[in-house]
């Protein structure tokens, strides 16, 4: 188990602000240490506060390359898709100038377009700096649902992405694997309400990871794991 540093919040603004400036400041280190730093990012309502607090500080963002820990196999203006949120809430202001390497590419299912994306991943500079991940309350994590069929795949590969079927949400999916997941200095996962900490603790106690795909973030001893919780 790796050591999961816990940070509670009264609400989720003052969650997304402290999380932003948490992020900006491992990016600017990231920076000064080695030139450049690199973020994975994960879709949905809770980071895209985080996006818009995050875009407006003032880094040197054109040596931070941001990339996805999931995506939709859908165009890329497509509502469903995460690269238009990333886009939208955090690739503007200042964060303008970073370099965004998004999952989806011209291939007519993801399944074809794995093999392109996974050398995109491959050829940045890892690992990631940080990793934002999201969890939904059936404990998957990025698109690693627990009944999707490729799911014993994605725990096993040493590819760092999967093309993905979700069981029940529409779309196909391209997302990193569990050894892309780890490929990381931290994992940041995000949440709130009591619904999802209910969730969270679940996935501490014992059971496979095949039930609750985000164990493979909370019961490994390679990256430390921050959880960041708005109440």
């Amino acid at each position: 188990m790796p050591e999961i540093q816990e940070y509670r919040f009264p609400d989720a603004t003052t969650a997304a602000d402290a999380l932003a400036e948490s992020i900006a400041r491992r990016l600017a280190q990231a920076v000064a240490e080695r030139g450049t730093a690199t973020i994975a990012v994960s879709g949905g309502r809770s980071p895209a506060a985080v996006f818009d607090a995050l875009s407006q500080v003032d880094l040197p963002w054109d040596k931070v390359i941001v990339a996805q820990v999931d995506e939709r196999w859908v165009p890329m203006d497509h509502a469903d898709s995460n690269s238009q949120l990333i886009r939208g809430h955090l690739l503007k202001g200042p964060a303008a100038a970073a370099r965004f390497v998004p999952m989806k590419n011209d291939a007519a299912t993801a399944r074809e377009g794995q093999a392109a994306c996974e050398a995109a991943i491959g050829a940045l500079p890892l690992p990631f700096d940080i990793l934002l991940l999201g969890m939904g309350e059936d404990g998957h994590t990025a698109s690693l649902f627990p009944d999707a069929k490729e799911l014993q795949e994605g725990l096993t590969t040493d590819a760092l992405t999967l093309s993905v079927t979700p069981p029940a949400a529409p779309h196909e999916r391209m997302s990193l694997s569990a050894k892309g997941l780890l490929e990381s200095r931290v994992l940041i996962l995000q949440i709130g309400g009591a619904a999802k900490e209910a969730v969270y603790r679940h996935a501490l106690a014992e059971g496979p990871v095949e039930d609750m795909p985000i164990r493979v973030a909370l019961r490994q001893d390679k990256v430390p794991v921050e959880l960041w919780i708005s109440e």
